[in-house]
């Protein structure tokens, strides 16, 4: 009998909250579909299924940074250079889990994989993200 997994979820918290309505509602969009991927892997669904959904992910992912670094550049945002660091740092992250997918390693890697999700987004939020948009609405 095979153990279950059970991985750590993004959970939306109103200090996550810019204050700007659709950066929010964007931001809960990438906690469901984070949460989703979590649901697959911790289902121990099919390995091309959460590969393809791994790819989706990660572009849904990479278009939201592309946005909001362009708002930084076009504002002249201070932070830019460490909060696209940031960016690409979950980017290298899930790129990590997507090629282990692809070599069959991935099993060892998905419980440290869930929670560095779970802690990226946590503090990315409410560290990276309110300083922006606080900044941004001054």
């Amino acid at each position: 009998m095979s153990e279950t997994r059970v991985l750590p979820r993004i959970e939306w918290r109103d200090d996550f909250r810019t204050g700007v309505d659709a950066v929010d509602h964007e931001h809960r969009q990438l906690v469901d579909i984070l949460n989703g991927i979590l649901d697959r892997l911790e289902s121990g669904g099919d390995a091309d299924e959460i590969a393809d959904y791994l790819g989706e992910v990660y572009a849904r992912i990479s278009a939201h940074f592309a946005l909001e670094e362009q708002v930084m550049r076009q504002k002249k945002y201070d932070d830019y250079p460490g909060h696209k660091d940031d960016h690409e740092s979950l980017l290298d992250d899930i790129r990590d889990l997507m090629d282990a997918y692809e070599d069959g390693s991935y099993a060892n890697q998905v419980e440290a994989f869930a929670a560095r999700l779970r802690d990226w987004f946590t503090d990315h939020f409410a560290t990276r993200d309110a300083r922006l948009h606080g900044r941004l609405g001054e």
